[in-house]
């Protein structure tokens, strides 16, 4: 039995080298990012954005999407106040009969731009608009909430100088003090 181990332990370490080395490459190749995930990322960054903010408060959004339908053009609020804008440029479809084309260089698919939004915009009175090829986003802010006023507590003045307190005893029975306890 001695002599099966002695032979079979070079084996059992390059097997167990190739087991490790087996599943980093796996993993690689299986959780390398994909070409459309690269293409998307590229649509996302190349997709021309300019934001600013109004003397009121509101933040306007203005994204550039020449050739996209209007229906095609998705503007969301995800949670924690992220404004998301996204769309698909579609390529022109196997329809197209009048030639071939000698050169490609519009950028076609899908695309997405991500805003953070602040803490105080009003969700409710978000508003896009498309014209032209050209979408607008306008949010508006929430007016600041009214700072606290301190509030006052009406402190009351007993009568006279017969002041009664009542506390507890080391038995736990009622004890007065005071004037009247007393006698005087």
């Amino acid at each position: 039995m001695d002599v099966m181990m002695g032979i079979d332990e070079p084996i059992f370490s390059t097997i167990q080298q190739l087991m490790d080395v087996v599943p980093e490459e796996f993993e690689k190749m299986f959780n390398a990012p994909t070409r459309a995930y690269v293409r998307d990322r590229k649509a996302m960054a190349n997709t021309p954005m300019d934001v600013k903010e109004l003397p009121d408060g509101r933040i306007v959004l203005t994204v550039d999407m020449p050739g996209v339908i209007a229906n095609e053009v998705k503007v969301q609020v995800e949670d924690n106040n992220l404004l998301v804008i996204s769309g698909e440029r579609k390529r022109p479809g196997e329809e197209d009969k009048e030639g071939k084309y000698l050169r490609m260089e519009r950028r076609m698919g899908k695309f997405m731009r991500k805003f953070p939004l602040p803490d105080n915009v009003n969700l409710d009175s978000i508003s896009a608009d498309y014209k032209d090829g050209v979408l607008t986003v306008t949010v508006e802010k929430l007016p600041p909430p009214e700072p606290k006023k301190p509030r006052t507590v009406e402190v009351k003045i007993g009568s006279g100088s017969g002041v009664t307190s009542t506390s507890a005893g080391a038995g736990g029975e009622k004890v007065e003090t005071g004037e009247k306890a007393h006698g005087k």
